[in-house]
């Protein structure tokens, strides 16, 4: 259904052609493994399942399934972009005892056709909940219980259970990996290294910096393709290679991969089978380091995996599918510690970032971002509330000050999304810049840059961290953007913002959402998304990806939370119109140096090197190689499908290679071609 990653896709939340629908179509689906008036029925014990619709209705469904749907979902309801319509693993996954049919049939009306809830005639809505419903399993009958609010509420939507997913999954050759390399100084001087690429965002500070050189403006334009490798998952794709000792990893929803990093060859492949459903399809990459390869999963399991075969080592459970947590976020590691968090800010989870053991991926410390009663920042929320609140959940990069010992975490928006006056005050810790002792997870401090939100304007990024000269003296500085659209500098030292500069058009920012419409730009995804600004010390330049769509924000008369569904409080409306920027931003004052328009948001990543080039991809498919002193366009290539994912570059024998995931980021960012999950390697010609 024309709907919302994040994904969401994200990929996040509003990430698929038909997020919002996508979300509650999905929901309703999953939770159809059994449908009881007042007994359980089990699909796995071929009970018979309750007739809710008409033949009628469903074939007036597969009409308007064609029409609103299929071109996301595809044409059996499982083979489109965005998440599958039916199969048991999507059941599994969105089952919810909790939910009744009129809750699905509530949030399928507000929501479809994307961007035009409630405009469809309610037979409409009625035929293609039946369709649905007649896809999973479910028999025609002669009366349609689907029409009537009052029948609706007392269908009831139960879960047949297996039994549960474990906390713990073994690998089947012992935990212990072939390798122990990189090591912990690998790692500490990973930003000094041509030839790795060792970090999300290459290194602990974040400044996507290569200190390659042989690509320069004066020979960008001899660049071509030295070889290309097709991931094999039809997959949204966001993964931010990592490449070590001559090895590339790259990810999908499932699928983690190895190959060799100048010819593309496949090295080893290993893929991950959901023990619970995914919530999120969106996975944007591994760490790597004492001979394990780590990721998260969109079920909520961190894994270890044997650097030099792919072997599983462990699967540990660290985050609750069931409750809307997942994993989408590239894991950092530092001593004994696995960093990470779950996304599902729009599914009214309470974020927390953790720390887990590298060897067996025991729980080391967690901070909770949505606090507890006993913890400070709880007086920030409302006490009161007859609603579900949270949010603050991570999704993009943290960074790590290792002198300091300081871990930077970008957290996010507070949910419901739209009813900041339901929620209380400022909620703490959503929508700040958050630093914690890595040893303790303890906070050391913060800046909420985005308080009392009700834009969705997420804070999704926490580096570069960056030393620069302001006023004559060096200071010490994090860069922060996000979904509001504007870069900070702040002292880490003394926690001052020292500057403040937009990165895409901002109007109507402090207008606040009402049930009659507010218009404002950014839109809920606007500004900076999951990729970056990247930092080149010898230009002493910023230079940002931004999204540039307004839209129209709504707040629900009456907010009504469904499990599993996204819980905006209100709805959304995108405009027509939509462009991307890279801004080169003066990292010592702030000015802007130059800006480079792209006819498609930008969502890729931005990355630098020390020949002087600014490396970055469009939604076109076009993978741009920019001059980084003044934004001169010097290459362009069209990968064949939409770059929104990660680009890296490092050195091999002498020659420096530039890596380019290209493949639909998610349903949501695609026009016409989505592409499929690929990585090209580029090289200059010899």
């Amino acid at each position: 259904m024309r709907a919302s990653g994040y994904d969401g896709d994200t990929q996040r939340h509003y990430r698929g052609c038909a997020v919002a629908v996508t979300r509650a179509v999905r929901h309703l689906v999953y939770v159809l493994i059994l449908l009881t008036l007042s007994v359980s029925v089990s699909l796995a014990q071929d009970a018979r399942l309750p007739a809710v619709f008409t033949a009628a209705q469903a074939a007036r469904g597969k009409d308007v399934y064609a029409a609103e749907c299929a071109a996301c979902h595809g044409g059996r309801l499982s083979d489109g972009n965005a998440v599958a319509l039916s199969g048991r693993t999507f059941l599994q996954k969105w089952s919810h005892p909790l939910v009744t049919l009129d809750d699905l049939f509530y949030i399928v009306q507000t929501t479809m056709p994307k961007n035009r809830g409630n405009a469809l005639p309610l037979a409409d809505y009625v035929a293609v909940t039946a369709y649905i419903l007649e896809a999973n399993g479910y028999p025609a009958g002669a009366q349609s219980k689907l029409a009537s609010a009052d029948q609706r509420k007392t269908v009831r939507f139960t879960e047949s259970r297996s039994a549960g997913a474990p906390e713990f999954i073994p690998g089947p050759g012992g935990m212990r990996p072939t390798t122990i390399a990189p090591d912990q100084s690998e790692l500490n001087a990973a930003a000094t290294n041509a030839s790795v690429w060792l970090y999300h965002t290459n290194n602990y500070a974040g400044t996507r910096f290569s200190p390659a050189a042989q690509i320069t403006p004066a020979n960008a334009a001899n660049l071509q393709v030295a070889c290309a490798f097709q991931v094999g998952e039809a997959s949204n794709f966001q993964t931010g290679p990592v490449v070590y000792a001559g090895v590339m990893y790259v990810t999908t929803v499932h699928v983690t991969a190895a190959i060799d990093a100048t010819t593309c060859r496949l090295k080893w492949r290993h893929t991950w089978t959901p023990r619970a459903g995914d919530v999120w399809r969106t996975n944007r990459g591994v760490a790597l380091k004492d001979g394990r390869v780590y990721r998260g999963t969109s079920d909520g399991y961190l894994l270890a995996l044997d650097a030099a075969d792919g072997r599983m080592l462990w699967a540990r459970k660290v985050a609750d599918a069931a409750s809307g947590e997942t994993l989408t976020m590239p894991p950092l590691l530092y001593d004994d510690r696995v960093i990470i968090g779950p996304a599902g800010s729009e599914n009214a989870i309470k974020g927390w970032v953790g720390a887990f053991r590298g060897e067996d991926g025991q729980p080391l410390w967690r901070f909770n971002i949505v606090p507890g009663k006993d913890d400070p920042g709880y007086e920030t929320w409302k006490k009161d509330a007859n609603i579900p609140l949270g949010g603050g959940a991570v999704w993009t990069p943290v960074a790590l000050d290792t002198e300091r010992g300081q871990l930077f975490v970008a957290t996010t928006n507070p949910s419901p999304d739209f009813p900041s006056e339901q929620r209380g005050d400022k909620n703490l810790y959503t929508n700040t810049l958050l630093v914690l002792d890595v040893r303790s997870g303890k906070v050391l401090w913060y800046d909420q840059l985005v308080p009392e939100d009700d834009h969705d304007w997420d804070l999704t990024q926490v580096s570069p961290l960056i030393r620069t000269t302001i006023d004559g003296a060096p200071r010490d500085l994090v860069i922060t953007v996000g979904k509001e659209g504007v870069l900070r500098a702040i002292d880490r030292t003394t926690h001052q913002r020292v500057y403040e500069t937009p990165v895409t058009t901002r109007s109507n920012v402090v207008a606040p959402v009402t049930t009659a419409g507010t218009h404002a730009c950014p839109g809920v995804l606007g500004g900076v998304e999951w990729n970056g600004p990247a930092y080149n010390a010898k230009t002493n330049l910023l230079y940002v990806p931004a999204v540039d769509w307004c839209g129209t924000f709504k707040e629900a008369e009456n907010v009504r939370f469904v499990p599993g569904a996204t819980y905006l409080g209100g709805s959304y409306a995108s405009d027509a119109t939509k462009q991307g920027w890279v801004t080169a931003i003066d990292a010592s004052t702030g000015a802007v140096r130059w800006k480079y328009r792209s006819p498609r948001p930008m969502v890729a990543a931005v990355t630098t090197s020390a020949g002087g080039v600014v490396m970055t991809g469009e939604l076109t498919g076009d993978f741009l190689v920019l001059d980084a002193e003044n934004g001169k366009e010097l290459y362009r290539f069209n990968t064949g499908g939409p770059i929104g994912a990660g680009i890296v570059t490092y050195e091999i024998s002498g020659k420096q290679y530039v890596a380019v995931a290209s493949g639909s980021p998610s349903s949501f960012w695609v026009d016409n071609n989505p592409g499929t999950p690929t990585v090209l390697i580029f090289a200059i010609r010899n």
